[in-house]
Parts: structure tokens; sequence; C-alpha cells
């Protein structure tokens, strides 16, 4: 079939206006916010247990059994090695310090440090469902008048070191530990403005 004039002055205007009716509609249909704010709770989530864990598991686990320093809560004055919530706890002001816009902490309904008990009712009765549930609980709340998205992990004890310090801490409210147990939540909190 040859192509005329004729056939030439429709197929281009149509060409064109497909062309501009399908950029209309992908402009749509691409993602204009980005990474959905849940996936992003999940990597953060990932990396910061995949941290915690091996600082646990490789670091603390390691050096007492070689005995070689232990990891105390007076780490700074006793020049030993931080708890592995209080690693994690250091390292969650020190993005704060450096501005970063999201948070994240350990939470407890049986806190040794009352600092990581849940800050309201809302918090506690998500908690609690993490903790009977064992999966992860999100809401939005609001926080220093800034709406957050708030996700709670299950926060298992993977490690002995945490389950020998909570059960024989003087302080714990709570001293029948089991690896595996979900000893708290780890709250992750990432800004939705």
């Amino acid at each position: 079939m040859e192509l005329t004039r004729q056939h030439l002055l429709i197929l281009i205007p149509t060409v064109i206006a497909s062309l501009i009716i399908g950029a209309g509609i992908g402009m749509k249909l691409s993602p204009t916010e980005g990474i959905p704010v849940r996936i992003v709770a999940d990597y953060l989530h990932a990396v910061l247990q995949a941290d915690r864990t091996f600082y646990a598991q490789h670091v603390v686990e390691r050096m007492e059994a070689m005995l070689i320093v232990n990891a105390t809560e007076n780490w700074r004055e006793d020049h030993t090695l931080p708890l592995p919530a209080q690693f994690f706890k250091e390292s969650s002001r020190a993005l704060q310090v450096r501005g970063k816009p999201f948070r994240y902490r350990l939470i407890s309904l049986w806190p040794i440090n009352q600092e990581n008990a849940p800050d309201s009712a809302k918090d506690r009765q998500a908690l609690e469902q993490v903790i009977n549930y064992g999966e992860v609980v999100e809401q939005e709340i609001e926080l220093e008048q800034r709406k957050y998205y708030q996700a709670i992990f299950p926060d298992r004890a993977v490690s002995r070191a945490c389950v020998n310090c909570h059960n024989a801490h003087k302080e714990s409210p709570k001293r029948d530990f089991k690896m595996n147990d979900v000893m708290g939540g780890l709250e992750i909190l990432i800004p939705l403005d």
C-alpha cells in the first residue's frame, strides 16, 4: 500500500494526538510520590534489624565469650561495650543530630528504661497488638505538631545477651524471656509531609 499525501495528513495528526494522550495517561500512572512509605519502613527495618542482630551476636556475645570485654549499662564510665539496646539508641540519636527525617527506637510493655515505654495509649494499644500477633502494626500519628507514619515491627529475642540481660536485670518487670520471644517493638517513624 502506498502512502499518499491524504494518508499522511490523517496519519500525522493521529500519531501526534496518540502521543499526547499516551503522555497524559503515562504521567497519571507514573509514581509522583516516590517509594510507598510502607516499603521505606520495610527497608529501614531490614537494615536496622540486620545491624543490631550482627552487633548482638557477633560483637557482644563473641567478646563476652572470649572474656575480652562485657556489654554494660554504664558502658561509657566502665569502658565496656554498649548493650545492644543502647547501641541502637545511640545510632538513632546520631541520625537526629544530623537532621535526618526519620526516627526509630525500641519500645516495650516491660521496659527496663522508662524512655522505652509507649508514649501514648494509642502506642500502647499498637504495641500490644504487635506482641500478641507478632505482626507489624502501622498507623498515622502526630508528634510535635507533625504527622508521621508509624510502623511497629515485632522485636524478637535474637541473642542470648538480650534474653540474659532482661531476665537478670534487677529493674526488669519481666524475667522469663526465651529466644525468639517478642520482647517489644521496633518503632519507625517517617514524616508524612
